[in-house]
């Protein structure tokens, strides 16, 4: 490196840029000018560093969790925009495939509530339970006389969606139709 880069980096240190004396880059901190040799815990603005890195990842984690409404017309914690519902249409009156939805959370888990949405224009039926730790909510609505649909919800205890589980819970569903 020549002399004059030399001069001009010890000149602008506002810029950042690395002080450099006999191939040794200097760096300030607040207690005072170190060497890259030494240990960087040494430096207090490291530290400093990590603890404002540590806080914008805490405060962009909860500024992402949120409320998530289920399908059973009520709210849960959550992430929202993921996708967590899945959906079928059957040609069976509700009470079948209340009744088909029913069996499937109890073979795989534990029914936990069932309902009747009465403010809906429809017949509208719900079913809540856990499945593997996750909970399950289970939308059954005829959308015409001979055509009933159902949508399943799942969530983790986090507030992360298992796509996967309701989707098999869907297939489930169906299965026991026939």
């Amino acid at each position: 490196m020549t002399r004059r880069n030399e001069a001009i980096r010890e000149v602008v240190p506002a810029f950042a840029l690395p002080l450099i004396k006999n191939g040794i880059y200097i760096v300030k901190c607040r207690g005072g000018v170190q060497s890259k040799l030494d240990r960087s815990s040494q430096c207090a603005c490291i530290s400093d560093m990590k603890k404002i890195i540590f806080a914008a990842l805490t405060a962009v984690i909860l500024a992402g969790q949120g409320c998530v409404s289920t399908v059973t017309d009520r709210t849960t914690a959550g992430i929202p925009l993921v996708k967590d519902k899945i959906q079928g249409r059957y040609e069976r009156p509700v009470d079948q495939i209340f009744q088909a939805t029913k069996e499937v959370i109890k073979e795989n888990g534990v029914l936990s509530n069932e309902s009747v949405l009465y403010n809906q224009t429809n017949a509208v039926r719900t079913v809540e339970g856990k499945v593997n730790q996750r909970t399950v909510w289970v939308r059954i609505e005829a959308i015409e006389p001979k055509v009933t649909e159902v949508i399943v919800q799942t969530r983790t205890p986090g507030g992360l969606s298992d796509i996967d589980l309701a989707h098999e819970l869907e297939k489930q569903i169906a299965l026991k139709l026939k």
